[in-house]
């Protein structure tokens, strides 16, 4: 097993085309049609269910058990919730994040047959007119409205321009990479993690090596309202690897370079086998890394659990500062999250038993070795004393 080379340019332009391409949930072929394009470009095998989540493979000595590693192409954004008869429109944000992002973003309305550029604008926008009051107003997704450069002064307006309710809206991600290695960008969450994902994958293809098992890349479209990689297994799949964002911030100890390997998040641990095994190849290939918990954090792993699917499941992420705002990462994380997939698919399972979905004792693992512990000295209390 070694360490591949990553291709960081290949990671900073696959990142930047993927960023281009708007993609809230709903909103995605776009973005999967281009992902396909990606894995056809490497030479990896794909398919793709009814709604677009893709299933890639890279064969391996045998299909059965397989492992997979998945990241979600789909980001937030907004639907129309209501035309107003000042020529604006309020907004349903699409996934959960905070109308304090969406002051002053910079969008495309996309109606049935034309696309809107325009700007999402507390009600109170300026200070010329209403004075202390901007500063003033509350901060939450009644507060907002959208500005669609065009003539729209009414709502007559804007349906002569077939504006309806329910439209999507696109965030711009206006992206930016320093020479330092900083990138800076909206919906980092999780193209970020898509690129470091097919990066992977190069690196994988390019290098000949033998896998073990059967590794299949595979990108969601529903991540941010909670479904993730609820469709997208088989029974021959005994592992999966969620790639997403870590959180840097007050109470938590991930930060914007290594990998962060998360030991549970909202739904509970992530399987202890496969997250040690995930933490012995950092430790194993001197890869950067540090674990981290996100009590207010849910993921396309953790969805395939509760889709009912009987598998050890962890999650990987780069830091983002600022998660579903302003978010910034280094390209050093996503470089590392490359390198640790590449030795992951040269592993094969973590228990060899998993091979079957219901099988005997036999092969289970063990935690803690219980014949090595020294049980702790304890005096029993006299049993008087309680009479």
């Amino acid at each position: 097993m070694k360490k591949l080379p990553i291709d960081d340019h290949y990671i900073r332009q696959t990142l930047l085309e993927l960023l281009a391409i708007p993609s809230p949930v709903g909103f995605t072929d776009e973005v999967v049609h281009y992902v396909c394009g990606k894995l056809s470009e490497i030479g990896v095998p794909f398919e793709l269910t009814r709604r677009g989540a893709i299933r890639a493979t890279i064969k391996g000595e045998t299909d059965r058990p397989a492992c997979a590693v998945v990241a979600h192409v789909d980001t937030l954004g907004a639907n129309v919730r209501h035309i107003k008869p000042n020529g604006r429109l309020s907004l349903l944000p699409i996934g959960t994040w905070s109308s304090r992002f969406a002051e002053g973003a910079r969008v495309t309305l996309f109606t049935d047959d034309h696309a809107y550029r325009g700007t999402i604008l507390p009600l109170m926008a300026s200070g010329h007119a209403f004075n202390t009051q901007v500063d003033d107003q509350p901060v939450n997704w009644e507060q907002v409205e959208l500005r669609i450069d065009e003539f729209a002064d009414t709502d007559e307006d804007l349906r002569r321009l077939g504006v309806n309710v329910g439209d999507f809206v696109a965030i711009d991600p206006q992206p930016e990479i320093t020479s330092s290695g900083y990138i800076s960008s909206r919906h980092l969450d999780d193209k970020a993690g898509v690129a470091a994902l097919l990066a992977a994958c190069k690196s994988i293809v390019e290098s000949g090596i033998a896998l073990p098992v059967y590794f299949h890349p595979m990108f969601t479209v529903t991540e941010e309202v909670g479904f993730g990689a609820s469709a997208i297994l088989d029974e021959r799949i005994s592992e999966m690897i969620g790639i997403d964002i870590a959180i840097p911030g007050t109470g938590q100890n991930s930060r914007e370079r290594g990998v962060t390997l998360a030991i549970a998040d909202s739904s509970g641990p992530f399987d202890y086998h496969l997250t040690r095994k995930l933490l012995h190849l950092c430790e194993e290939h001197n890869i950067d890394h540090q674990r981290d918990v996100f009590p207010y954090y849910f993921s396309d792993s953790a969805a395939a659990l509760r889709a009912g699917y009987d598998i050890r499941h962890a999650l990987i992420g780069f830091g983002a500062d600022s998660s579903h705002g302003w978010e910034r990462t280094h390209l050093s994380s996503l470089t590392a999250i490359a390198e640790l997939m590449t030795l992951y698919a040269q592993n094969g399972p973590v228990i060899a038993r998993d091979q079957r979905m219901l099988g005997p004792l036999e092969g289970f693992p063990h935690q803690i070795d219980i014949g090595e512990m020294e049980a702790p000295h304890q005096e029993l209390p006299d049993p008087k004393e309680f009479l």
